[in-house]
């Protein structure tokens, strides 16, 4: 399919951009391969369902934070980008919750993902300037809640795929944290970028196949 095509490309030259620290390549490049998935989105029928527009609201946000988080170094257009981010997690975590979910599953994933949350933040924590950890914190939480849901939404009978975009997307989100906290450099680009473009064109093709979703909000 073009569009999937075309955000693989663009992702290919993205980590040359990357590489070479192009700014105009990458800038380029990074808005192709996000525009792409959102694309990928509408070919695939996401906006016929409220569970695929809840999806497509998602990525539409993750545009938005592609787009402020070109800037470089811990800006207000880099805390604006972590705010677009936000509610793109949240985004998805509404389109999970609208999935069979059994009380179980939930609970156990709940514990799952917060032991994960909470060993990201000893890891991130320390590298973090005070006006970040608020913000951060709220973030890691969110993520939680996608990634836990998410999670009890595929052993409750939803798309396998859902579960490794979510899951994926989270790791994805460890690499820029890395980049601008801990140490930058090309080793987070290199295996943060495949991670977060191929995890949104699963969430997207996924989507599609959702036939069960509750009416409710």
């Amino acid at each position: 399919m073009l569009p999937v095509a075309t955000c693989l490309l663009a992702l290919f030259a993205l980590l040359i951009a990357e590489s070479s620290d192009s700014r105009v390549a990458r800038a380029i490049a990074k808005l192709t391969a996000s525009s792409a998935f959102v694309w990928a989105a509408l070919e695939w029928g996401a906006a016929q369902t409220p569970f695929g527009q809840l999806v497509l609201v998602g990525l539409l946000f993750c545009w938005i934070g592609d787009a402020l988080l070109l800037s470089t170094g811990q800006t207000l257009w880099f805390r604006l980008g972590i705010g677009a981010f936000m509610l793109a997690h949240l985004c998805y975590a509404l389109a999970y919750a609208r999935l069979p979910l059994e009380p179980v599953p939930l609970v156990a994933c709940a514990a799952l993902v917060g032991l994960g949350a909470w060993r990201s933040y000893q890891w991130l924590g320390p590298h973090l300037p005070s006006g970040f950890r608020g913000p951060v914190i709220a973030y890691i939480a969110i993520i939680s809640l996608m990634v836990g849901l998410a999670g009890a939404s595929v052993i409750g009978g939803a798309p396998t795929l859902l579960g490794i975009g979510a899951l994926g997307f989270a790791l994805s989100d460890l690499s820029v944290a890395r980049d601008r906290f801990v140490a930058a450099g090309f080793l987070n680009a290199a295996w943060g970028l495949p991670a977060y473009y191929l995890s949104q064109l699963a969430i997207a093709y996924a989507a599609s196949h959702v036939t069960h979703a509750s009416s409710g909000a």
